[in-house]
């Protein structure tokens, strides 16, 4: 049993990586905590919820944490994500309560509860990571490990031409995160899923058909471009419908800016790296973050050759296997659909 403490901006790839999650028999959600991102925390938090709901799983904490970055002000992306975070789909308002606990506190308590069991999930800004290990130093050698959606290396960033959006949004919880991790043993060392690799998980039309016909729709689940944009899905099924029509506006938002008819689904291919059920190969290197120049605001640096003589603090991702990951979302998610339409 992988025990998952997931910490999130939802956001439309944060949505498919929780129920991704969610649809895993052998995955414990310990706790999902909430950040300022994508959308505010507090949307952050209802989406969560809601989508815990409509899954059939209530009952996982929903906490809210850090509701602006540590040292500048808060970059929301609602042209990205919609004005809730989840593109075109509607939720019903969550019948679930946020928690009292803060998000830090969820982190620190958890992960010292469960020494060496916990494995971290951060597909946000790192910011209440970077709180947490604040609070509690020792964090990276209680995790059983940590998986960041993050950065770009020596590759084109998303939001600026170096800079990746989750490390864009708080540069300097970034830079204290991987400072944290330098000089831990390898396996602790947190897995860095950049934009070089999750770029490559690239969501198509074809992708959504199958995942209807996986859920068993009675009619195909059709996300084509030719399509009105905007259109809504038909989808009897509620969990496909919902996933249709956030990843609809993802695609839509793609296109608008030369990148085809397609939805880079980031945090999905973290969540199935955290639980190992993804083909990956990784290289050890020193990262750092940029956060005094405001031409290179929020670049990610990896030193892979010791070239500054600090020990290594990232194992980022460098390869990866899109086709198989998409049959393991499509596949694991589209079952939990099916069940949930048989109810």
């Amino acid at each position: 049993m992988h025990s998952v403490l997931m910490d999130v901006d939802t956001g439309i790839d944060d949505a498919l990586a929780l129920v991704y999650l969610l649809s895993r028999p052998d995955v414990r959600l310990q706790a999902i905590t909430c950040t300022a991102g994508n959308v505010g925390a507090r949307q952050v938090a209802l989406n969560n919820l809601a989508l815990l709901e409509l899954c059939g799983i209530p009952g996982v904490e929903v906490a809210i944490g850090a509701e602006v970055p540590l040292e500048i002000p808060l970059v929301t992306t609602e042209e990205t994500h919609g004005p809730q975070g989840i593109g075109y789909a509607e939720l019903p308002t969550p019948a679930g309560a946020i928690s009292t606990r803060h998000a830090v506190d969820v982190w620190v308590d958890e992960v010292r509860k469960h020494p060496g069991e916990i494995t971290g999930l951060i597909t946000g800004p790192l910011t209440n990571f970077a709180l947490a290990l604040r609070r509690e130093p020792d964090l990276p050698r209680l995790l059983k490990g940590l998986v960041i959606m993050g950065g770009s290396f020596y590759y084109q960033g998303n939001t600026t031409p170096t800079a990746e959006w989750n490390v864009s949004v708080d540069p300097h919880a970034a830079k204290e995160v991987f400072a944290a991790y330098r000089g831990l043993p390898e396996d602790k060392l947190p897995v860095v899923c950049a934009l070089e690799t999750t770029e490559l998980i690239e969501m198509r039309p074809e992708h959504l058909q199958k995942l209807g016909e996986a859920a068993g729709t009675d009619q195909p689940e059709l996300v084509l471009p030719e399509q009105p944009e905007g259109l809504r899905s038909r989808s009897g099924n509620p969990l496909v419908a919902c996933l249709s029509d956030a990843i609809r506006f993802y695609m839509e938002f793609h296109r608008l800016y030369d990148q085809g008819f397609v939805a880079h689904m980031h945090d999905a291919f973290a969540a199935c790296v955290a639980v190992g059920r993804t083909a990956i190969t990784t290289e050890l290197a020193t990262v750092d973050v940029e956060t005094r120049s405001p031409l290179l605001m929020g670049t990610t640096v990896a030193d892979y050759r010791g070239l500054w003589g600090l020990p290594p603090n990232a194992r980022i991702v460098t390869s990866n296997n899109p086709q198989q990951c998409f049959d393991e979302l499509i596949g694991s998610v589209g079952a939990l659909a099916r069940r949930l339409g048989s109810v």
